[in-house]
């Protein structure tokens, strides 16, 4: 999709068929034509009305549905918006989408184009959008809640405030350059203007400095390391509760990386299982195998260490466990926990530990988490603002503020560009 184009676009806007309803979506200058072909009416606005859908060209019943009529701009889309409640078989459906198809002045949606038409409308901003895309492939419950908190506007409204907050210390250092005596300008600090810009700075850095909202999404790596045949990858299965990785009595049976995501207590983990550390790799593949999960353990974001506690290349985010307590009761010295994934034994505080890890790893609940382009567009505004607090020069000072003003515009879409505006909503279902 290059851009907007322009015309009345109609798709399915609810799951595939066959479910108990089907609605059909139009949106776009002949929504109203298209909905009063099928439907014989045009009902009275925002109010379900039962009508008997009929083919414009043979003119052979199609359905009876509720339809709605929607007038723009108050609409999902800015546009003037119909929406077709239909029974969800699917020839129902396709005879109504058939049907709209002969419509000159209708086309189907492309991937994404309602939500694109509501952003070009400006019913929604980019990380509304950006949300919205989140919300439709969130996975866990905390997924769920952060991208709903998004698509909700929640960046936006603090990316308001931000602004307004910019654009007074903007308009306070105009009015000090129009009007002040040249002589006096770049001396002190009327009104605390540039104390404003670094408060403003520190404010806008405890967001970009928050965990990212790509934890969320691809979940707390979990390496499992340590030597051969240490249980590593009896307890990933057990941890994962599936058959994730192989299992065998024969040091050495795991010689890549294997990944299981799994959500743990409504968190985001992504399980992974390692070759065995040792010295004497038995051939070529094996010692490829522990080159990789050494690079694995270094990318960990929490290390079950199955090894001898002085031998944990990453202590600092470890939880060295004693494995096969079952086997060797007695605690190894220094080992955070004993667990036997074979009888269950410590699973539950294994799982409550590295839960616990997990969470001060990944945003509060009641926090905003942004993703990479969104941080980057925060990171920029806040160091704009921080070079504003350091400059003796008044102009400088607009200058910096002006470049924070423009990262606001790119983080909420009113400045960006139309490939990534095109790789966003390409990544929506053609209903959204």
């Amino acid at each position: 999709m290059n851009g907007l184009r322009p015309g009345t676009i109609f798709a399915l806007s609810s799951g595939p068929p066959p479910a108990g309803i089907g609605v059909v979506r139009i949106s776009g200058p002949a929504a109203a034509s298209a909905l009063t072909a099928l439907a014989g009416i045009l009902p009275v606005s925002r109010r379900a009305t039962l009508r008997r859908l009929a083919d414009p060209v043979s003119h052979q019943p199609l359905d009876h549905a509720l339809v709605l009529w929607f007038p723009g701009p108050a609409t999902a889309t800015g546009e003037d918006l119909a929406e077709l409640h239909l029974h969800g078989g699917r020839a129902v459906i396709a005879a109504v989408l058939a049907a709209l198809e002969t419509l000159p002045a209708v086309r189907p949606a492309e991937p994404g184009e309602f939500t694109r038409r509501a952003f070009e409308t400006g019913r929604i901003d980019l990380s509304e959008a950006e949300g919205l895309a989140d919300l439709l492939a969130a996975e866990t419950e905390a997924e769920r809640i952060n991208a709903l908190r998004l698509a909700e506007g929640g960046l936006s409204s603090q990316v308001a405030a931000w602004q307004r907050a910019t654009l007074d210390l903007a308009a306070r250092v105009e009015a000090l350059i129009d009007f002040s005596d040249e002589d006096d300008v770049g001396e002190g600090d009327p009104a605390g203007l540039r104390a404003g810009c670094a408060a403003l700075a520190g404010t806008i850095g405890i967001v970009r400095d928050a965990p990212p909202a790509e934890r969320l999404r691809d979940g707390i790596r979990v390496v499992l390391g340590g030597p051969t045949n240490a249980g590593k990858s009896t307890l990933l299965n057990a941890l994962a509760g599936r058959d994730a990785a192989l299992v065998s009595p024969i040091a050495g049976t795991t010689r890549d990386v294997i990944e299981a995501p799994v959500s743990l207590g409504g968190l985001p983990l992504l399980l992974i299982d390692t070759a065995g550390l040792r010295h004497d790799a038995g051939e070529p593949i094996e010692a490829m195998g522990i080159a990789r999960a050494g690079r694995t353990i270094a990318a960990s974001d929490i290390l079950l260490w199955l090894g001898a506690p002085d031998d944990c290349p990453e202590p600092e985010r470890s939880i060295i466990v004693h494995a096969r307590a079952d086997q060797h009761p007695d605690m190894v010295a220094g080992a955070d926990i004993a667990v036997s994934a074979v009888t269950g034994m410590g699973m539950d505080t294994l799982r409550g530990l590295v839960l616990s890890r997990a969470r001060s790893l990944l945003p509060r609940p009641d926090a905003l988490a942004i993703n990479v382009r969104q941080r980057a567009a925060v990171a920029e505004a806040a160091a704009m603002l921080g070079e504003a607090a350091t400059q003796s020069d008044w102009l400088l000072v607009a200058e910096h503020l002006r470049l924070a003003l423009a990262a606001f515009d790119r983080l909420t879409g009113r400045a960006g560009t139309e490939d990534m505006l095109d790789a966003l909503f390409g990544r929506f279902c053609i209903g959204k």
